[in-house]
């Protein structure tokens, strides 16, 4: 039946715990003790009133009242009852007081406690629903409060008896045993509550207010047991008389059977007909004048006439359904805002609405979703209170507008997905239409809709769910980008101050992007926007397979999305020419190439913004394919169990009818055709439905048009309708219905155009109605940003510019904080989705409220920063972006630089703003200063950045200018308490933005962003000089944090440095922090990217191209940078580009007198001890140091070390040649590698030559000490022979030659002893290097030419004399030099004895010049005997040729044995490899023939090697050594064969591969026989002899050395001696001459003195003769 569920532990549903404290539970006794207190207070009362004092009859026998009598009764029985008063009949003891309550002859006092006797006995735990006939008890008790009679005695009496039925109604419904009450008791309470509420408006406000309170009460105890109540099976059969798209409550459904227990309407009757005889008896339910109230309360809920079974149940849906039927009654208002004739007869005013709204409130808050189980509910929330709700919604009333808000959200809450299409019908007609200024609203009304639309905003999926069900829907309109646009625009304050409404719209948008921003992260940004397929499809056809399942629906939306969009598009062209317009939807393919009927029908009926009244002509046209049309037009409509009025206006409300009557008639036509297709009940054939139609036209017009003033009155209209329907007429009933339906609401023959928003009507609503049983099923949204993108693109835009102009005109901070957190969700979802143009428009907005952007002085933008809050929070909005989102700033970047080199003016930047991630984290002295609060900072300004001075002027002039300056200086005033707080809170604030992260954290942003920020910095440093400077050191930070990926802007940031040091001419700030940001980079990077080591070094000869006057002042820094460069990444640089660079910086600081040090401890760091020397920078650092060692700028140590640095590297030489025979195998590669090393070995040769001729003494020795180390250290390098006599030709010769020259020259002019002590030197050189390069330079051709160019210096520097002298230290060494040369070709052989024929033989050139120099050498060196014997031991035949030598002859005869034995072999050899190559084809027998032909010729080719061995071992050292090679050659060569015919024989070729892998190292080993190694022995025996005799010769060198030293030592001695004499004398000299002035001096005094000692005596000589004179004369 529907009724309430009993909860398992059978308590009352009724709030379960909520009044549980107002139920005692007494005992037995004390229960019938507060029965007979309660008779007690009955009885006192009534006793004051004579009236009920003791009844006399005739037979004077006193009788009592019956009430009194009954009340008595009860008080004897109460204290018999000793059972459980559960099991007593309540009736009983209940019935007493009831009866008081009923009976017209108690007055007002009476019933009062009698009501409350019974309020008493409710509230007692006695009354549960195991109490016997608890149903009947409380059916009796309501039954009485019905028929309650009492006598008025006073006003205040009478409100005191309905206050008291009000509180017995509530505890009803509250009592545990409320479930007994049955669906007729309930609506018997409700209906006495509303009688009470409507008496109560002519009574107290008290009472008026508890009327309505118990009214309030007893809703929500009724639907807060929703829940609990089971559907009913057949539940939708219920009917209260409401028909599709009606509001009026159909009195007459009571006519209709009570079918199981189902009631349409209560008829209940409060009460009996009052006494005419007593006019002071009143009822609760007085009767109203209809001149006081204007209606009559009577059958307000009306129970059917049979169904009492159903009445009788407990309650359940039938009475709810009823009571919310009644509420939404209670709002049925006429669309002119006046009670209607079938309205609720309570008086339309703002107050009755409220009741109205207030209980439909509270019903849907307590039975929430459980309405939807009930379809009979629903259907009344869907038809008949959400009309209600929509005409309500157009009231005047600010109020009653914000009421039905909060109840259309609350519906929203819970019943969205039922009501898709009612929804759109309240946003578009009710809150859209007034919240905008069109249509005559209110500012209050405006305001009301505006606060509602924002409390839809603030629900979290609400926008999503409108775009996805509206927007979406191509049947739908756009209400997302109607909402966004209304909320836009009336952010926008026009022409006036911001007030209110402007804030609540922003906020409204605020909260739709934040929703947006909240979802975003729980799905990855797509590229998720799928491309639609272009081609005609039947997009009304289009469906969803699943509306639940995001995977389907998101699809499915966005191509409806997509669809609607077109159609837009279509429309507008159809609207502006329908013929062209027809072909531009075939074009976007919305219709087929060839049209159809239908689908041009279809395209009618379902696309919103088409013109109405070119639908309509397009209709009505006689043209076969527009009937064609107008018919499937006319088949798109369900016009199934409708009123012909309602179908009528649903049809004629998608188009406007044409306006002639041929037209008209066409398309009634296919109306009434479709209608009697649907609907034949009452209609005999379509043409009855045509006249009809036709009928109701006429009286649409006629009624409603104001012209016409006659109107047809319902009889007319009947007259005129009569045998239409086949030649009979049509019921009356029926026809009556049409009429007053057609008076009541007009049939809308004029549509909208859709331009603004509609207003909502009967025929409307009916539509709305329609719509909403053929629209598809409301999608659901989650919290997953599935359709946010395509939102965000429409909205973003409005947004932003109404959140800037409210963040522009707002005062007060949590409006400023409300439009930072729009701007801060915008960002977050540009992000997201990628939007860097949107970024970009966002960033520039916000720049521009910064105190940075506008024209401020100083003071007045640093107290903006920290007192402004919009110019504070717009600040850290911009850096809180730009540090959060930066992946996705672009052209923004422009904007925030700007405001970065502005708080850098203002000196208010962290200090470490520029650094790099790699800097010392430990604050330096600089940084500590610049933290520190500005001692003047309002002239900060003025106080332009201390550039680097390249160089402090140290003149007097300088100084003394420097001094007037100073004078000049005027005081700056000091900064008051409140300037130092505004900076200091200022720097607190960029503090906090963390500036310094953008630039830090700038290795994370994307590649895009990275090279936008770089080009940002560039272009923004075209502003001044100290923008550029300061945009530099940023641009090198960010080029320092990116090294993992520096190629993406290497080449723009080297390419903006290079510009800058090749514009600029002079000494600047911006040069320099170019120059060093750039050595910076290298000494960062070069580390970690190898791979760019050339391309950053390339970088450094930017260095190279400064102007020479920039150069000159930063040479010294530059130089540190450069060592400390080369210090840290030596390791790192290899290949010759780099190291040319960089020896080029260091080699030009060699003549400058401040980097000359520096740039030489960089030098000495690559070479010392070879530790970075390479073959690609040998050259370069020999050239380097030759120039440090000519340099004249330092000290003559720094000259000597450069000379140490480039001897010592001949290890290195020597070095990488020992390495280069270990790894190096091929003959080929060997050379190539030993000529390449002999030319850095000749090179350093050269540069020491160079060296060698430096004009000071010290370094020009110490310079050809080292040539000689150096040549000396060739031993360990294979040299080329051809290098020797390079050597000699180029270097040693020349400086002999120069060195000469330059002797004589100075011996002409003065000499000195160091000339002669560097030709000594020299000449040793000369000697020492011909004795160590005799053994391979002997048997070449040009060793004579060598041997004689020694020996012509020789004899020149000995024939020379300086100043007519011969040095004697020259003649005694040369001399000494030449006989150790001999010896020691004596002993090697190169110097042998020959016969006298011929003149050029090499034995007698030699002798030849050696007599020049000392005649008595070959004596000493090869002593007659020697010759003589060796003469007869090399004794010639008579044919041997007399020009030959004897040399040459020996070399001769022993090289020609060997010289045939090597042709056999290089024959025996090419045929072996030839059977080799033949052998690899063959197979079997002819392939072990062949191979035993290869084994015996390679016994022959042993055989060969032998001799050949043995014959060249037995040659002189000179011919033994390169036949030696040869004969390596030709064993690596057997040795190859050998190994082929292994490989051939092996049937395994892997087997065979891996036995050479293991014997490789055994080769030789094995090839070893017992003869080789007897030979061996004999070489290694002569071999220690030959070294025995170097030894030697290598021995007596060095004592010649030593003696040399030794004798240079002593006259350096001597010559220091000298000078230091010579310093003496011109000392003794100097103080000679002192003293012969200072006697001269003296002389001078004395006879000055003299003079004046003579003066004296005379003087007294003189006055002793004139004392005498008159003392002689006075006697």
């Amino acid at each position: 039946m529907g009724h309430q569920n009993h909860h398992p532990s059978g308590s009352n549903s009724f709030h379960g715990g909520e009044f549980k404290s107002c139920h005692s539970k007494p005992s037995k006794v004390a229960v019938a003790s507060m029965i007979n207190s309660e008779i007690g207070a009955v009885l006192a009362v009534m006793r004051r009133n004579v009236r009920w004092g003791v009844r006399y009859i005739g037979d004077d026998d006193q009788l009592e009242h019956s009430l009194i009598h009954s009340l008595k009764e009860l008080r004897k029985q109460i204290f018999l009852w000793h059972t459980n008063w559960q099991n007593v009949d309540p009736k009983l003891y209940i019935q007493p007081f009831l009866d008081v309550i009923l009976s017209d002859e108690t007055g007002a006092p009476i019933t009062g406690v009698a009501l409350s006797s019974v309020y008493k006995i409710l509230t007692l735990d006695v009354f549960t629903l195991d109490t016997v006939n608890v149903g009947d008890a409380m059916h009796i008790i309501v039954d009485a409060l019905k028929s309650c009679r009492f006598e008025v005695t006073d006003p205040a009496s009478e409100e005191v008896v309905l206050m008291k039925i009000l509180q017995v109604l509530l505890a009803c419904i509250k009592s545990k045993a409320a479930n007994g009450l049955s669906n007729q008791d309930i609506f018997t309470i409700i209906n006495i509550c509303l009688r009470v509420v409507h008496q109560s408006t002519s009574k107290s406000e008290l009472l008026q207010r508890l009327a309505r309170h118990t009214m309030h009460e007893l809703v929500r105890c009724i639907f807060s047991q929703l829940p609990y109540i089971s559907p009913l099976a057949n539940e939708t059969e219920l009917n209260v008389g409401d028909k599709v798209g009606t509001v009026d409550w159909d009195q007459k459904s009571g006519e209709s059977k009570v079918v199981n227990g189902n009631i349409d309407s209560v008829s209940v009757t409060l009460g009996t007909d009052k006494d005419p005889r007593s006019s002071e008896m009143v009822t609760p339910e007085t009767e109203l004048n209809n001149d006081e109230k204007g209606t009559e309360v009577s059958d307000d809920l009306n129970v059917a006439a049979n169904g009492e079974s159903a009445m009788l149940a407990p309650f359940g849906i039938p009475c709810m359904v009823e009571i919310f039927h009644f509420l939404c009654t209670l709002l049925n208002v006429g669309e002119s805002g006046e009670v209607n004739s079938r309205s609720n007869p309570i008086a339309f005013d703002e107050d009755v609405p409220l009741f109205a709204l207030g209980l439909v409130n509270s019903a849907i808050e307590l039975g929430g979703s459980s309405f939807r189980e009930h379809p009979k509910l629903l259907s009344l929330i869907q038809d008949e209170l959400f009309c209600n709700l929509m005409q309500f919604g157009m009231s005047m009333s600010p109020l009653v507008l914000s009421t039905v808000c909060s109840i259309v959200l609350n519906l929203y809450l819970s019943f969205r997905t039922e009501l898709k299409v009612q929804l759109e019908a309240f946003f578009s007609c009710v809150l859209l239409r007034i919240a905008q200024s069109k249509h005559g609203s209110s500012y209050q009304q405006q305001e009301v809709a505006m606060e509602a639309l924002v409390d839809f905003c603030r629900q979290h999926n609400f926008m999503a769910e409108v775009f996805a069900n509206f927007d979406c829907d191509i049947t739908c309109s756009n209400v997302f980008e109607d909402v966004s646009n209304l909320l836009s625009k009336s952010a926008f304050p026009v022409n006036g101050p911001l007030s209110a409404m402007h804030i609540l719209a922003l906020d409204g948008l605020i909260s739709m992007v934040q929703g947006m921003a909240e979802r975003v992260g729980e799905e990855l940004p797509a590229s998720d926007v799928p491309t639609h397929e272009e081609g005609y499809e039947a997009f009304w056809t289009v469906r969803c397979e699943n509306y639940g399942d995001p995977n389907l629906w998101v699809p499915f939306v966005r191509k409806s999305k997509h669809i609607k969009k077109r159609l837009m598009v279509g429309a507008d062209h159809f609207n502006n020419d329908p013929k062209k317009g027809l072909q531009q939807l075939q074009a976007l393919h919305l219709l087929p190439e060839e049209l159809d009927p239908k689908s041009v029908a279809c395209f009618f009926r379902y696309t919103c913004g088409l013109d109405k009244n070119l639908i309509g002509d397009f209709l009505g046209n006689h043209d076969q394919f527009c009937v064609q049309v107008l018919h499937e037009f006319a088949k798109t409509f369900d016009f199934q169990n409708m009123n012909l009025d309602n179908a009528l206006r649903l049809f004629v409300g998608t188009f406007r009818l044409p306006g002639e009557s041929q037209k008209i008639q066409r398309v009634l036509e296919a109306f009434s055709e479709r209608y009697y297709e649907q609907s034949p009940q009452i209609l005999i054939d379509k043409d009855a439905a045509l006249l009809l139609s036709y009928s109701i036209i006429l009286l649409n017009t006629d009624h409603h048009n104001t012209q016409v003033k006659k109107k047809m009155t319902e009889e007319d209209f009947i007259r005129n309708n009569r045998c239409i329907n086949g030649g009979a007429d049509l019921p009356r009933e029926y026809l009556s219905e049409l009429y007053h339906s057609i008076c009541d609401s007009e049939i809308q023959m004029i549509p909208d155009q859709g331009t603004g928003f509609q207003m909502m009507t009967s025929s409307r609503w009916i539509s709305v109605i329609y719509k909403s049983k053929e629209t598809s099923p409301y999608i659901i949204c989650d919290s997953t940003s599935h359709l946010d993108r395509d939102m965000f693109h429409i909205v973003y835009g409005p947004t932003i510019a109404a959140t800037s102009v409210v963040f522009e005109q707002a005062e007060q901070e949590d409006v400023l904080q409300r439009c930072v957190d729009g701007f801060l969700a915008i960002a977050k979802l540009s992000a997201y989705y990628h939007l860097n143009r949107v970024l970009d428009d966002l960033v520039v907005s916000l720049c521009i409220f910064t105190p940075f952007f506008a024209s401020l002085s100083v003071d007045e933008a640093v107290l903006a920063l920290g007192e402004d809050a919009r110019a504070r929070m717009a600040t850290e909005a911009v850096f809180l972006i730009a540090n959060k989102y930066g992946d996705y700033i672009s052209s923004g970047w422009k904007s925030i630089l700007e405001c970065v080199l502005s708080l850098h003016k203002l000196q208010i930047l962290p200090a470490h703003i520029a650094s790099d991630a790699a800097d010392d984290p430990e604050p330096s002295t600089s940084n500590i200063e610049q933290e520190r609060p500005l001692a003047n900072p309002v002239s900060v300004v003025s106080q332009a950045q201390p550039s680097a001075a390249p160089r402090k002027s140290s003149s007097f002039i300088g100084r003394f200018s420097q001094l007037l300056s100073f004078d000049m200086e005027e005081t700056e005033p000091l900064p008051t308490e409140e300037e130092l707080a505004a900076y200091k809170l200022a720097r607190g604030i960029v503090k906090d933005c963390h500036i310094d992260s953008i630039f830090s954290d700038s290795k994370f942003l994307q590649a895009e962003s990275l090279q936008q920020l770089v080009s940002s910095l560039i272009k923004a440093a075209a502003k001044d000089e100290a923008s550029a400077a300061f945009c530099l050191e940023l641009l090198i930070a960010v080029t320092l944090n990116n090294r993992d990926r520096i190629l993406l802007i290497w080449q723009t940031v080297y390419e903006h440095i290079s510009g800058i040091v090749q514009s600029t001419t002079t000494p600047c700030p911006l040069v320099e922090k170019a120059v060093f940001g750039v050595l910076k980079i290298c000494q960062r990077l070069l580390p970690y990217k190898e791979n760019l080591t050339d391309e950053l070094l390339k970088s450094l000869q930017l260095v190279l191209k400064l102007d020479a006057r920039v150069a000159d002042a930063y040479c010294e820094p530059i130089t540190q940078e450069v060592a400390r460069l080369v210090k840290a990444n030596a390791s790192h640089v290899r290949s010759h580009v780099g190291w040319r660079t960089i020896i080029s910086l260091v080699s030009i600081t060699a003549r400058h007198p401040e980097a000359s040090d520096a740039g030489f401890e960089a030098l000495r760091f690559i070479m010392s001890e070879g530790a970075h020397l390479l073959p690609s920078n040998y050259i370069l650092c020999l050239d380097a140091a030759r120039q440090f060692a000519e340099s004249r700028v330092g000290e003559i140590d720094r000259s000597i070390s450069a000379i140490d640095l480039m001897s010592n590297s001949v290890f290195c030489l020597a070095r990488w040649s020992q390495e280069a025979k270990k790894s190096v195998g091929e003959d080929e590669a060997m050379m190539k590698l030993s000529q390449d090393i002999g030319e850095m070995w000749l090179r350093l040769v050269n540069n020491l030559k160079r060296v060698c001729l430096d004009q000071r003494d010290q370094v020009r020795n110490h310079a050809i000490l080292m040539l000689q180390r150096s040549v000396a250290g060739a031993d360990g390098i294979m040299l080329p022979q051809p290098l020797w006599f390079q050597c000699f030709d180029s270097a040693i010769f020349p400086l002999l030659d120069e060195l000469f020259a330059v002797s004589v020259e100075n011996s002409r002019k003065t000499f000195k002893k160091t000339v002669e002590e560097t030709l000594v030197l020299a000449t040793k050189l000369m000697s020492k290097a011909f004795l160590q390069s005799l053994q391979d330079i002997s048997q070449q051709p040009s060793f004579c030419r060598l041997w004689l160019g020694v020996l012509d210096r020789m004899e020149t520097y000995m024939s020379t004399k300086f100043r007519g002298k011969r040095s004697e230290k020259v003649h005694e060494l040369i001399p000494e030099l030449l006989k150790n040369t001999l010896l020691v070709m004596k002993t090697t052989g190169v110097l042998l004895p020959g016969d006298d024929i011929g003149s050029d033989s090499f034995w007698q050139l030699t002798w030849l010049h050696v007599k020049k120099i000392s005649p008595s050498l070959q004596s000493e060196v090869f002593p007659q005997e020697e010759l003589d014997q060796f003469q007869r031991r090399n004794a010639k035949p008579e044919d041997t040729p007399p020009e030959m030598g004897i040399v040459s002859n020996l070399f001769g005869r022993m090289s020609e044995v060997f010289n045939g034995y090597e042709r056999q072999y290089c024959d025996l050899s090419a045929n072996l490899s030839k059977k080799c190559s033949s052998a690899l084809s063959l197979d079997g027998e002819q392939k072990k023939q062949k191979l035993s032909e290869i084994k015996s010729g390679l016994e022959i080719a042993e055989a060969l090697i032998r001799k050949m061995d043995l014959e060249a071992r037995s040659l002189p050292p000179g011919v033994k050594s390169s036949l030696l090679v040869k004969l390596r050659e030709f064993k690596s060569d057997l040795n190859n064969f050998k190994t082929q015919v292994k490989r051939i024989t092996s049937a395994n070729l892997n087997a065979a591969a891996r036995d050479e892998l293991l014997e490789a190292g055994m080769a030789d080993t094995k090839t070893a026989s017992a003869d080789q190694r007897a030979r061996l022995m004999m070489s290694t025996e002569r071999l220690g002899r030959t070294t025995d005799r170097l030894k030697d010769s290598r021995r007596t060198m060095m004592e010649t050395e030593e003696i040399g030293v030794s004798i240079l030592q002593d006259l350096h001695g001597q010559r220091q001696s000298l000078l230091r004499a010579g310093d003496t004398l011109s000392g003794v000299d100097e103080n000679v001459g002192k003293s012969k002035k200072i006697l001269t001096g003296m002389t001078r005094r004395m006879n000055r003195n003299k003079w004046t000692i003579g003066a004296i005596i005379a003087a007294l000589v003189v006055a002793i003769i004139i004392i005498l004179y008159f003392k002689l004369t006075k006697k």
